[in-house]
């Protein structure tokens, strides 16, 4: 099991919350001038009251802003080379395929759906405790296929143009010498993947349900995706990852400023 961030915000907001809430209504009321106008003596505030009306306001906007807004991930494999790399530190919109409620994941706006070519991160359907980010190809009622390496969507080929040979650095040096390539989803929706010419290539044919997603890693023959485990649910959704905020690497020398700001598609 994954630690849940998530949850321990929640506790801590409501725990600091709960603490200086109840000294706040049953002990500074009690402390207020009688109505003689006498004062009682200054009550000097518990060090675990001061703790908590200073750190509440930070756990609750830290846990606004990771369950609604932007939510960052680190990626620790090479599933998604050549567009991420390991060692990229990602932001995610959360709100881009609606408002969901922290822990309980239960959508409570809707917004838009996920759509071809977009890079989601969700939670593993074989253990929900798990985020994976993967390439949406297949939206609900695609006809998708898979057949010697070769992506087609809807009987249509999703078109492959060999760029040479990938050249890796760093962490992902057993990349080098794949192949290249830069597919197009449809005529508007470009990106690069890896192919490595020495393995096999699965096979499929399915019908994407209604309501799920069909996912791949940009890395072909290097990811754990649709192709092995089946669809992603459109609740296990978190959100889409759109920019790279850091990158290091200790196998290439550490921080990448070039990747720094690069906005993904």
């Amino acid at each position: 099991m994954n630690f849940d961030f998530s949850a321990l915000l929640v506790f801590l907001s409501f725990a600091s919350g709960s603490v200086w809430l109840a000294y706040v209504l049953f002990v500074e009321r009690k402390a207020k001038p009688e109505k003689d106008g006498v004062s009682k003596e200054k009550l000097k505030m518990p060090l675990i009251v001061e703790y908590s009306k200073s750190f509440f306001p930070i756990f609750f906007i830290v846990l606004i802003l990771r369950s609604f807004l932007f939510e960052p991930f680190k990626i620790p494999s090479a599933s998604m080379m050549p567009t991420l790399l390991i060692g990229d530190f990602i932001l995610v919109n959360k709100y881009e395929y609606g408002l969901r409620l922290p822990v309980l994941h239960t959508k409570i706006v809707d917004n838009k759906t996920a759509d071809r070519g977009d890079i989601v991160v969700f939670r593993y359907p074989e253990d929900p405790s798990i985020p994976f980010i993967k390439r949406v190809v297949g939206i609900p009622g695609d006809k998708i296929a898979y057949r010697d390496k070769v992506l087609y969507i809807n009987d249509k080929i999703a078109v492959q143009d060999n760029m040479g040979k990938y050249i890796a650095s760093g962490a992902g040096m057993a990349m080098s010498g794949y192949e290249l390539i830069a597919e197009a989803l449809t005529d508007n929706i470009n990106h690069q993947i890896l192919v490595d010419p020495r393995t096999g290539s699965i096979e499929l044919e399915v019908i994407v349900p209604e309501g799920n997603y069909f996912v791949l890693g940009d890395n072909r023959d290097n990811s754990k995706d649709s192709r092995f485990w089946g669809f992603v649910p459109d609740e296990n959704l978190m959100g889409r990852a759109f920019m790279i905020w850091m990158n290091w690497d200790g196998q290439r020398g550490g921080i990448d400023f070039e990747r720094i700001g690069k906005v993904l598609n």
